[in-house]
């Protein structure tokens, strides 16, 4: 379902919840989850497929999401999927602006950027490349490395962020062993970019 067919004050919600950062470079910072549900990136190793499709009983004001961020303890809100800009996200911003919320974004970078953002994370997924006007934005490039032909993309889209953006590479958690001993060894020679792990799984939380 399209941007197009929904309210400017309604957004499609999969789940809420208040959590720490498992990954990246804010890992292990308190924060408030929104992941919006939609997708029409599909990666076959995705682990929120459940986000993918959406119904009309998961539109959520934004008002609704904006205060139940609020009643959270921490003052970083994360904008996740599914893929969150599939849907415009200048009012939800807007609206958790207001409330002096810093506003994180995950996105693959396969829609256009809308909504004002503290942070944003691109992760670039081979079904749907990434755009260059969202490569231009973003705050860390993190790319799933699940076998070599993977470092090649991520030092293809790394030429197009930011010079002040972190470069972080992750294990594929299906190929975690096999891929992170790849990473580690590619790091080494590569000290530019940085491993990223998935604290939350290793810890096994949400």
């Amino acid at each position: 379902m399209s941007s197009d067919t929904i309210s400017i004050n309604k957004l499609p919600v999969a789940e809420e919840f208040y959590s720490v950062q498992g990954e990246g470079m804010n890992v292990g910072t308190a924060a408030y989850f929104v992941r919006l549900a939609g997708c029409d990136v599909n990666c076959p190793w995705c682990d929120s497929k459940e986000t993918w499709a959406v119904n009309k009983t998961q539109y959520v004001d934004i008002e609704d999401i904006t205060n139940r961020a609020m009643k959270s303890e921490s003052c970083n809100v994360v904008i996740t999927g599914g893929e969150p800009l599939m849907y415009n996200l200048d009012n939800l911003c807007e609206s958790l602006e207001k409330q002096c919320l810093s506003i994180w974004l995950e996105t693959s970078g396969s829609h256009p950027l809308s909504g004002n953002f503290d942070w944003i994370t691109v992760s670039p997924k081979k079904n749907k490349p990434p755009l260059d006007e969202v490569l231009e934005q973003a705050s860390e490039l993190k790319m799933i490395i699940s076998n070599e032909n993977d470092f090649l993309d991520a030092e293809t889209y790394s030429k197009k962020v930011p010079a002040e953006c972190a470069l972080l590479l992750q294990a594929n958690w299906e190929n975690f062993e096999t891929a992170n001993a790849l990473i580690f060894d590619y790091v080494l020679k590569h000290p530019i970019w940085k491993i990223s792990l998935q604290t939350h799984k290793i810890l096994k939380i949400k």
